[in-house]
C-alpha cells in the first residue's frame, strides 16, 4: 500500500514526507530504505534512526508511529514479506552492498 511518512529533519526540526509502499504485518506497517539499490540509504532513513516518532498517513487517515529498525532472524522474515509483496526489491538489494534496511512502525498514542 502507498503511504506518506512524515519524519523530523535531523537539523531543522522540521516535517519532511516522502512517499513509500508498506506492508502490514499484523498491527505494525513496514517499510524498506531500499532507494531503488543506491549505495547509500535514503535520508528518512537517518531520520528515523536519530528520531523514531514519525506519522503516516494512508489516505485521510494518519497514524503516530514509533519506527524500530528490524534486524537477524526478524528481518529475514520481513524481507522475505516484502519480496512477496514487491519483488523488485530482491534486485534493489543484488544492486548494493548495503543490507536494505527494514522498519517496523507501531502505532503509539498522539505525542
Amino acid at each position: 500500500m502507498k503511504v506518506t511518512l512524515t519524519t523530523t529533519g535531523r537539523t531543522t526540526g522540521r516535517p519532511r514526507e516522502v512517499p513509500l509502499y508498506a506492508f502490514e504485518d499484523g498491527d505494525r506497517l513496514v517499510i524498506v530504505g531500499s532507494w531503488a539499490g543506491r549505495a547509500k540509504d535514503p535520508a528518512w532513513v537517518g531520520k528515523l534512526r536519530a528520531d523514531p516518532h514519525a506519522s503516516v498517513r494512508r489516505g485521510k487517515k494518519t497514524q503516530h508511529v514509533r519506527a524500530q529498525e528490524v534486524k537477524g532472524r526478524a528481518r529475514d522474515r520481513l524481507w522475505r514479506l516484502v519480496c512477496e509483496g514487491f519483488p523488485l526489491y530482491e534486485t534493489y538489494q543484488r544492486r548494493t552492498r548495503r543490507t536494505i534496511p527494514l522498519f517496523a512502525l507501531e502505532p503509539v498514542d498522539a505525542p
